[in-house]
């Protein structure tokens, strides 16, 4: 079966995975199309980011006082209605024959208790809502802020390992690229991004700082109908706009359109 025809399948297995549960044989077949066809490769690159963001999205956090005093509450509340039982079992001690079971003060003291501990658990319940309803609102913020990959390439180097993993995010103008492999331009060079198009030179999208991961700005029409993106090793700072690439092409992939 030829994987690259079927976009959605290489989603569910790159999806798999990248959460471990695509295992065994399966899982070394879905390697060796990773090492040979871009397309695989770089959906596998995407899922292990993707789910890398998402659980940099929920927070540590140990158990807030409202927590805890329902935790509380809840014990006290046992406590009691194990004492109330314990003293319904318990002989007549009332000296003037009357069953303490039958006292109205004592049945008055249990239902003002009870009720108290309601009180507490319910309010210690509304300010635990109130936490959980915050954190869910922060965490809705972050995810309408992740980018929207429109073009994703795999940079690799003459020996088709990848090294460089590019996304394009249409909606933040950006280009964002990670370093998966091990190069370092040295102190007076600079690594600069190429558009490669079908027609004319090369074109610059930028010079990459330092750090595993870079932006760049970019529009539409930087990355749209351009096949392919590469990285050459330039003097520091790059070289001007419009002059091509003065040094040698390290790493090259195609740009492919995703539906992420």
């Amino acid at each position: 079966m030829n994987l690259t025809r079927n976009p959605a399948l290489i989603e569910q297995l790159a999806a798999s995975y990248a959460l471990g549960t695509l295992r065994g044989g399966a899982r070394r077949r879905f390697e060796e199309l990773a090492r040979t066809q871009a397309p695989i490769r770089a959906a596998a690159l995407i899922w292990q980011s993707r789910l890398a963001s998402v659980t940099e999205l929920q927070p540590q956090e140990v158990p807030g006082p409202a927590v805890w005093k329902r935790v509380e509450n809840l014990v006290q509340a046992d406590k009691q209605a194990r004492a109330m039982l314990a003293a319904r079992q318990a002989p007549a001690a009332a000296a003037s024959g009357a069953s303490w079971w039958t006292s109205l003060g004592l049945w008055r003291g249990a239902s003002a208790a009870g009720a108290m501990v309601a009180v507490l658990a319910v309010a210690a319940g509304l300010n635990l809502n109130g936490k959980l309803n915050g954190q869910v609102q922060e965490l809705s913020a972050k995810l309408a802020a992740t980018p929207e990959i429109r073009y994703v390439a795999v940079l690799a180097d003459d020996k088709a390992a990848p090294s460089v993993l590019v996304t394009y995010d249409p909606k933040h103008s950006q280009l964002q690229l990670r370093h998966v492999g091990q190069f370092h331009p040295g102190p007076d060079k600079s690594l600069q991004l190429w558009a490669l198009p079908q027609a004319g030179g090369p074109r610059s999208l930028g010079v990459l700082g330092d750090g595993t991961v870079v932006r760049l700005p970019a529009g539409s029409s930087d990355v749209n109908q351009v096949p392919a993106l590469a990285i050459s090793l330039e003097p520091k700072g790059g070289v001007p706009a419009g002059s091509g690439p003065s040094g040698p092409v390290l790493f090259k992939g195609a740009l492919l359109p995703t539906t992420l």
